[in-house]
């Protein structure tokens, strides 16, 4: 028998497309997931978003809130919710360091991808503080001018 090749279709990540335009990322973290099977099967198919989740401190544990994972096409009556709280795994010194974050003020916890590592789902996890109207301009202008920058070097190539 020949080994099964990878087919390249099939599902790799979710990312959260919003949170590079709407904060600036301090710190990163990957974290486990708390999920019922069919909420795996539905992430394999990429069935999940996560463009409006973001995650909370309660009661000494962190929960991600608002991640939407569609309901399992083939599930039964034991089908998940598709937004219910999921709890994130993380080392106790990695809780206690975005606690005192969380607490603070101005700084927030976004999920930015939802990938698998091996046969677990991951939640790559970042500490963020907001954008203003005028960072996001300033961050357009200066992508047109790489932008430019490239098309300029393109042409210039012999």
């Amino acid at each position: 028998m020949s080994a099964q090749k990878k087919d390249p279709a099939r599902f790799t990540e979710v990312r959260n497309a919003k949170a590079l335009r709407d904060y600036f990322v301090e710190e990163k973290f990957e974290a486990g997931l708390v999920l019922k099977g069919t909420e795996v099967k539905s992430i394999r198919a990429g069935r999940a978003q996560i463009s409006d989740a973001f995650g909370r401190f309660e009661k000494g544990e962190l929960w991600l809130l608002n991640a939407h994972i569609e309901e399992y096409a083939f599930g039964n009556l034991a089908n998940h919710d598709p937004r219910s709280r999921r709890k994130l795994l993380l080392h106790r010194h990695q809780v206690r360091k975005i606690a005192q974050a969380l607490q603070i003020g101005g700084r927030a916890l976004v999920p930015l991808r939802l990938y698998f590592k091996g046969a677990l789902v991951k939640a790559e996890v970042a500490l963020c503080t907001g954008k203003k109207l005028y960072d996001k301009r300033t961050d357009l202008r200066d992508k047109a001018a790489m932008m430019d920058v490239k098309k300029a070097f393109k042409f210039r190539r012999p």
